[in-house]
């Protein structure tokens, strides 16, 4: 026949055991983060990147109107119609976001005696789209009442984040790899990271433009241009500082 034996704690013997064992865990979690705390000592700071060209898919350009009036009135009249006038051209391109800019007016002053002689004032309009075609339609349609200032092309906020996020993995990859060659270059036996911070970099492509004037008659309005974007570079910077960690003797 066997005997088990039953061990039976009082109360007070148990509250010694659970202290103990929480006395053993805080002086195991003290002693990990002691190690992991840098010392201040063996650092080193660098910085290493990830860069991918990516074919622009979006452009935007903002053309204006420019007029002068003889009273504020009559030139916001102006320019509110002229507004109103492209943004309904703008409605026959469902693919482009157009949207109102910025409007300015100022007064005119006689250079002798400072009078206001009239008023002038310019309102602007954005646009935005995927569609290239369209884009150039559009703004070519415009131009009939309204000057092209600028045109940008760029990358569009989804495909940007795609690449970004990949990127960011490089980066990281490269900043560890970097990590383990000082470690041997110092003849260290690791290292542990201080800090480190992953920046994106990479924008539009801004190309300036003149009005597109057609040298035909103004009947025959304005030929639309081919779109060629291009590519834009998206890149990853990481920056950081490691601590080497000697051989433990």
């Amino acid at each position: 026949m066997q005997t088990r034996h039953i061990h039976r704690f009082s109360q007070p013997h148990l509250g010694l055991l659970a202290g103990c064992a929480a006395i053993a865990l805080m002086s195991t979690m003290l002693s990990q983060a002691a190690l992991a705390e840098p010392t201040g000592y063996n650092q080193i700071s660098y910085s290493v990147n990830a860069s991918k060209e990516v074919k622009n898919d979006q452009v935007t350009a903002t053309l204006t109107k420019q007029a002068q009036a003889d009273s504020p009135k009559l030139l916001a009249t102006e320019l509110n119609s002229a507004m109103n006038q492209a943004l309904q051209i703008a409605k026959r391109y469902p693919s482009v976001t157009a949207t109102t800019g910025s409007q300015n007016t100022y007064p005119r002053h006689n250079n002798d005696d400072g009078k206001i002689l009239g008023w002038t004032g310019s309102a602007s309009l954005d646009l935005k789209s995927n569609d290239f075609t369209a884009m150039s339609d559009l703004v070519a349609a415009l131009q009939d009442t309204l000057v092209l200032q600028n045109i940008q092309f760029g990358i569009s906020k989804d495909k940007r984040a795609a690449v970004e996020q990949e990127l960011m993995i490089e980066a990281s990859q490269a900043f560890k790899d970097q990590a383990n060659v000082l470690t041997k270059a110092w003849d260290n036996s690791g290292y542990q990271i201080v800090s480190v911070t992953l920046n994106t970099e990479g924008g539009y492509t801004v190309q300036p433009m003149m009005a597109m004037r057609s040298t035909m008659n103004d009947a025959a309005g304005v030929p639309a241009q081919n779109f060629e974007g291009g590519d834009s570079e998206v890149k990853v910077v990481a920056n950081g500082t490691i601590e080497l960690l000697p051989w433990r003797k």
